[in-house]
């Protein structure tokens, strides 16, 4: 709802405007059309490696059913913010409900949330991999994998359930303008009609420990790793597991660096400026970029990969040869 200047702030807010990036109507077709291609080929790069994992039976262990786990997981998780965005690019008045606005605040950061599970049981997989290979085929069965990836889902989309519950009790009743291209907590929190200190400090401490914690475990998971890779007496096998592990190495560089610049230190603290552009690079770009790192850094995806672009040509001919 739409308050003009000399609003005495008592009325309900029933809806926000996502000011996104306020430029000239020619940037924002270009704009439309980077971010329409961008999407798609994060759709595409994402699928390629699911289909790869399903139809190559040599890929059916746990790394690579994690691995398709979170490629559908970015599917979604892109698909949580990108359309928005790109309908608001076309639209004069980028108003979203008050209902949609927290939808999209739950289920994007619940994804997210998500995304650090299973980037947690990827490394955990790795661990056991290599630093006990003698007891990996009986701990991590694939029916222990396909619960593990059950748990972090359930887990993901779990935690954030009181953050979105306590932004949401807040009143809004002045401006309803959210600086940013999605429903953010910092922003929404600055338009609430009184201070929230202590929910922005419970916000806060939340991102802080799940982030840490998250984080620690998987770095410990890799100093371990690396240790042990160390050890490998032939040059090959360690090339082999480096490979591997630098993969996912990357991929939590990547999403960590972004994320803790946004949600460890106070909401306050970040200009909208950085907030939007590093929210577009973890929220967008980082979807698009795991694909090619895990393709191009791994010879058995690679491998996997040649084989579906082959059977996708060879039912593409076969018709025509009838």
């Amino acid at each position: 709802m739409k308050n003009p200047e000399g609003n005495n702030h008592s009325d309900p807010v029933s809806e926000f405007i996502l000011l996104g990036f306020p430029c000239t109507w020619e940037v924002q077709i270009f704009l439309f059309s980077l971010f329409s291609v961008i999407y798609v080929l994060t759709l595409t790069g994402n699928l390629c490696i699911i289909c790869a994992v399903w139809w190559d039976h040599h890929l059916h262990t746990p790394m690579y059913i994690l691995l398709a786990n979170f490629s559908f997981l970015e599917m979604w998780y892109v698909t949580s913010t990108v359309p928005n965005m790109l309908a608001n690019f076309l639209s004069e008045t980028k108003t979203i409900s008050f209902s949609g606005c927290f939808l999209q605040f739950y289920f994007f950061f619940s994804m997210g949330t998500t995304e650090t599970f299973i980037l947690s049981a990827m490394a955990f997989d790795r661990y056991l991999a290599i630093c006990r290979p003698l007891h990996y085929p009986t701990v991590m069965t694939l029916q222990r994998c396909i619960r593990l990836g059950a748990c972090c889902w359930l887990c993901g989309f779990s935690c954030f359930l009181l953050p979105v519950y306590l932004i949401s009790q807040l009143p809004f009743c002045g401006p309803n303008t959210i600086d940013h291209f999605l429903c953010d907590p910092g922003p929404l929190m600055k338009l609430s009609c009184v201070p929230a200190p202590a929910t922005e400090i419970i916000c806060a401490t939340f991102n802080s420990v799940l982030i840490f914690s998250t984080f620690l475990f998987i770095t410990s998971s890799y100093t371990l790793v690396i240790r042990a890779v160390l050890r490998v007496p032939s040059a090959e096998g360690r090339q082999k597991a480096f490979s591997t592990c630098g993969s996912h190495l990357a991929v939590v560089s990547l999403f960590y660096g972004s994320i803790m610049v946004m949600y460890v230190s106070p909401t306050a603290g970040n200009p909208a400026g950085i907030q939007k552009m590093v929210t577009l690079f973890y929220s967008v770009m980082t979807p698009l970029f795991n694909p090619l790192i895990y393709s191009l850094r791994n010879k058995e995806m690679k491998e996997a990969l040649r084989k579906l672009i082959r059977s996708a040509i060879f039912v593409q001919r076969k018709p025509l040869k009838n």
